[in-house]
């Protein structure tokens, strides 16, 4: 059985994980709207170079598009991480009625009741745990697919800078503006790579059983 003092560490360093995750996905939702507004300003730039920058223009949009559909991803992990909060606060309570229950069942060991109480409260902490467990697994997928969309996103600010070259007396404006796409989605694809290697995934799992 694991003991108390080992479980209150793990869940504590679950909790912190979990910020992390949290602060991190924010920054990535506030960097999608800067490539949103970079988009808007790249394809009004393709409307001023005029047919030599209609492929510019056409990636430009998608990378546009690209940009909201990743910020709506990115909020819908929010509500992953609150149930995973609330997964791991919930438990951090189990573990402190816990210990009161195993020191109660230790202090008067002829009260049956409180044996049974503890077994129950055990049952649920291992339920407590199973939850958790789905959650991790659930949010690991959906920054699975959000990775494979920015990597999407890469494709599209690559081509951008070959389109770039074919703009004429544009082209080094736009050959900038397709550099600056790259360069921020790579940022986003190095936050997520951070998140996938994240030890909540990875690290202790350990039940919260008393």
């Amino acid at each position: 059985m694991t003991t108390l003092t080992t479980q209150r560490p793990a869940v504590d360093t679950d909790l912190l994980r979990i910020v992390h995750i949290n602060e991190e996905i924010k920054r990535v939702v506030g960097v999608s709207v800067k490539i949103n507004i970079m988009a808007l300003n790249a394809i009004f730039l393709a409307k001023r170079a005029g047919t030599a920058a209609l492929g510019f223009g056409v990636l430009s949009n998608e990378l546009r598009v690209f940009s909201q559909d990743l910020r709506t991803c990115m909020e819908s992990l929010n509500g992953l991480i609150h149930a995973c909060v609330n997964q791991v606060s919930v438990g951090l309570k189990g573990i402190r009625n816990s210990r009161l229950l195993t020191e109660a069942a230790r202090l008067a060991p002829q009260q049956t009741s409180v044996v049974r109480i503890l077994h129950e409260h055990e049952q649920e902490n291992e339920r407590r745990t199973q939850r958790l467990t789905a959650l991790r697994r659930q949010l690991k997928g959906a920054l699975e697919d959000v990775f494979q969309m920015v990597e999407l996103g890469g494709v599209l600010a690559k081509s951008a800078k070959i389109e770039a070259a074919y703009g004429q007396s544009f082209a080094p404006s736009l050959a900038q503006v397709s550099g600056e796409f790259d360069g921020v989605v790579e940022e986003i694809r190095g936050s997520l790579e951070s998140l996938r290697r994240s030890a909540f995934f990875t690290g202790n799992r350990n039940n919260w059983r008393g």
